[in-house]
């Protein structure tokens, strides 16, 4: 039984039903692989831990660690995998704070080329530090080189595994990151089945790591400041947050949240709405977008991670899209129809009133707390200050109900990472970074739920986010990658049985939602969920198309024993 959840977790595998274990080797020396578990109900669904190691034992003998990125906890105790385990978590559906990225790089190049695992502490203050030992001689380093292997894994083995993963091939092996994307997608997912990495902020961290490596590998952390937002086609009931990491990387959290009187509307002029009815679509999935998911066509290296389209699938895909929009207007006609009198006034507008918000939709948006307007300008009292160079942009739109409801309709929700040092030229500076800045980018181009493409409703058409390196006492810190055979330090990992918040919006989605007492000037319409209800994570989706293989590509059988099916015992 627990064979047949793991593979419906997984996805339909019809080659291999019987697979046991989710697992790829991106390269002969880099293995991708979902969360494994020792723990129930997890360890009903999830790559069993012992078997992982049975398997990895059998294959690699000593010479296979793992390296962990998972903020939400490993679900195994480091002891359970012989200590052979090194942790640089983050939240799931993100990228990871820069400053992680040259320990990751270095310390796998290191265990690769046949250097020692271990080499790092953390200091009382929470600060990563060496160690200072270096143990194994060049002799044995040599000897040990082509027999290392390293074993990523974040929850479904995609988004955080397949950034770095990618990030290492381009870092320390040279590949460009076209091709490091495509074998990546290749190996991981399943033909047809969308990019193995899909997220937009994620694709722009791989990114920042090309420039990174082409400008020498120099970086600097520094605290940074958001003295204005500057919105365009800012629809009404959008609440922006600006966010950022804390506690090593773990969790994120929030910095701020405009309020009505930190909003400056320049243009009062409503933008065009589309209404809430393409939400309501895309939540029944009926969405007129990609059947699996890819990343948008806005984002850094969209078409590399992608997989290549075969004449069937790009007619199917016509077909699916051609079929989600005959649904949906003939939904909407009905749902016009069976509308309360008077309610559908204004559904058939003209040019000149296109702006005004259907009256089909019911729901009336929150205008008075968090007006919109064609331009929009968010000034907070004071500078909002962030200790690091990576910064989030959170947005959430909501629509209230009738008051005896209690209740509001989220109708938009997403987000954007990007790091001040990047986006001030570091790299192509010598280091250097510009000491302000303007990152900007388009509705379309933003990260959706939960590492999906989906976002809702437009919120906005663009953002522009105005930044600049802080005034404060605290001095910029360079971060540098560690040089080969020096100790590499790593960071607390999380707790491995999952009591972990690590992100504020790991819960936020599209639909209905109970009202809490927030502060009229924010909104009435909050992000906290009920008190009663029950969290579920939902782990199938996220494991959906992917697909084990060996280290040729080939379609890798493993039992549920932990061995490789056809392979001869000796």
């Amino acid at each position: 039984m627990a064979s047949i959840l793991r593979q419906i977790v997984a996805g339909p595998r019809a080659r291999h039903p019987e697979a046991g274990l989710d697992l790829c080797y991106v390269t002969d020396h880099i293995i991708a692989t979902s969360g494994p578990s020792e723990t129930y109900p997890q360890l009903a669904y999830r790559n069993p831990l012992d078997q992982l190691v049975k398997f990895l034992d059998s294959k690699h003998g000593e010479d296979w660690a793992i390296w962990e990125f998972r903020a939400e906890g490993t679900g195994y105790p480091d002891e359970s995998v012989y200590g052979r385990v090194r942790h640089y978590p983050w939240p799931d559906h993100h990228p990871p704070p820069f400053r992680l990225v040259p320990m990751i790089m270095a310390s796998m190049r290191n265990w690769l080329h046949g250097g020692e695992l271990g080499g790092g502490v953390v200091t009382g203050d929470g600060r990563p530090m060496s160690s200072g030992k270096d143990v194994v001689t060049e002799a044995q380093r040599k000897e040990k080189r082509d027999k290392r292997v390293v074993v990523v894994h974040c929850k479904a083995g995609k988004g955080r595994s397949g950034t770095m993963s990618c990030s290492y091939l381009i870092a320390e092996e040279g590949w460009k990151p076209e091709d490091a994307l495509a074998r990546f997608t290749e190996r991981r997912m399943r033909p047809r089945f969308g990019a193995g990495v899909s997220i937009p902020s994620q694709l722009r961290w791989i990114s920042y790591v090309e420039r990174w490596t082409k400008g020498g590998k120099k970086y600097t952390d520094r605290p940074i400041e958001i003295p204005e937002i500057h919105v365009w086609g800012l629809r009404n009931g959008v609440k922006v947050d600006i966010e950022g990491f804390a506690d090593e990387g773990k969790k994120i959290d929030v910095f701020h949240t405009f309020k009505k009187e930190e909003r400056v509307v320049v243009d009062p002029e409503a933008p065009e709405e589309s209404g809430i009815s393409d939400m309501i679509w895309e939540m029944a999935g009926y969405s007129v977008t990609k059947q699996k998911e890819k990343a948008p066509d806005e984002a850094h290296f969209s078409e590399a991670t992608n997989p290549g389209e075969t004449p069937s699938s790009a007619t199917e895909e016509k077909e699916h899209i051609g079929k989600a929009k005959t649904i949906k207007r003939k939904g909407t006609e009905m749902l016009h129809k069976v509308s309360p009198a008077g309610s559908h006034k204004g559904v058939e507008r003209t040019k000149n009133d296109s702006a005004t918000p259907s009256k089909a939709d019911v729901i009336e948006a929150s205008s008075e707390e968090e007006p919109g307007g064609m331009a929009v300008i968010l000034r907070p009292k004071v500078p909002i200050r962030i200790p690091n160079s990576d910064v989030n942009i959170s947005v959430e739109r909501r629509n209230k109900t009738p008051k005896s409801m209690g209740l509001t309709m989220v109708t938009a929700v997403a987000h954007v990472w990007f790091n001040t040092f990047f986006e001030g030229q570091g790299p192509e500076r010598d280091g250097k970074a510009l000491d302000s800045g303007v990152f900007s980018i388009e509705w379309d181009a933003m990260d959706g739920i939960k590492g999906s493409s989906r976002k809702g409703s437009r919120a906005f058409d663009r953002i522009a986010v105005v930044w600049r390196v802080a005034g404060t006492d605290a001095l910029p810190e360079e971060v540098l990658e560690p040089e080969e055979g020096q100790p590499v330090p790593q960071v607390r990992p999380a707790d491995w049985k999952g009591a972990n918040m690590e992100d504020p919006d790991n819960q936020k989605d599209l639909g209905l939602r109970v009202q809490s007492p927030a502060s009229a000037d924010v909104s009435k319409a909050s992000s906290v969920k009920s008190a009663e209800e029950t969290v579920v994570k939902k782990d199938g989706g996220e494991l959906e198309g992917v697909k084990s293989s060996g280290p040729s590509g080939e379609d890798l059988l493993i039992g549920d024993h932990g061995e490789v099916k056809g392979e001869k015992k000796v």
